[in-house]
């Protein structure tokens, strides 16, 4: 991890709120900030989804529904899904997209906390959770509850920012992170210090190996990692045994 000029790790209560407040832009400045990127990162986590009909999703810290529409949108075997998030701000967003949409009957946004998940044990087949675990004030215990939800068998993706290890595309990263982004964040959402506060998340929050082995401690098997645009994100995949 980056040491010099690295910046503090930021306190994660009540995180909510802030996403509250930048909902309206969200998705714009997602779309902006990634050049539209995200979107085939969503498609792409897809694909790791567990084989088998009939499958049970749930999609932690949904926000406006990204994820959860990306997946229904491209897999047709999803029974039922449901997203939940704690800012409902971006979940009216996120309600309204999906109402819309011909799968609208099997998709249900939930206001929860994930890592207080309002469900029994070995209720899912699939739990995802994109750009949200660096967010959550113990990512031990989110995955924890992942973990007791998960159906034996089950499975976690977890797509999620990191840091390019070549040193030439790590340090331009870093500069865009630091300069860049919270200023593209702040000009098309008039909240630049959300935005400061999300680059701070994503230089602090553990990548790579680094996250597989917090899979592994907390009782996932086989976890391994897909680095995407030059490992700038990365998915993650593992199993409940």
């Amino acid at each position: 991890m980056e040491t010099k000029n690295q910046p503090k790790t930021p306190s994660r209560e009540d995180v909510w709120k802030m996403f509250d407040q930048i909902s309206p832009t969200y998705d714009k400045v997602n779309r902006a900030m990634t050049a539209g990127l995200d979107v085939i990162w969503r498609k792409k986590m897809g694909s790791f989804l567990p084989k088998g009909k009939d499958l049970y999703v749930l999609d932690c810290a949904t926000g406006t529904g990204d994820q959860l529409i990306s997946l229904m949108d491209n897999h047709p075997n999803i029974a039922k899904a449901t997203g939940i998030d704690l800012s409902e701000q971006m979940l009216e967003i996120g309600r309204r997209k999906i109402s819309h949409l011909p799968y609208k009957e099997k998709v249900s946004l939930l206001n929860a906390s994930a890592l207080d998940i309002p469900f029994p044990d070995d209720t899912f087949d699939c739990v995802t959770m994109s750009f949200g675990i660096r967010n959550v004030t113990s990512p031990t215990v989110c995955l924890q509850e992942i973990y007791r939800v998960l159906k034996p068998g089950g499975r976690v993706l977890i797509l999620e920012s990191s840091v390019p290890q070549t040193p030439v595309i790590k340090q331009l990263h870093l500069l865009y992170l630091r300069k860049v982004l919270p200023k593209i964040g702040g000009w098309l959402s008039a909240k630049k210090d959300a935005y400061v506060y999300l680059n701070e998340t994503m230089e602090t929050f553990p990548y790579g190996k680094a996250f597989c082995h917090l899979l592994e401690i907390n009782r996932f098997s086989s976890a391994k990692m897909l680095p995407l645009m030059l490992g700038a994100v990365t998915i993650y995949y593992a199993d409940k045994s």
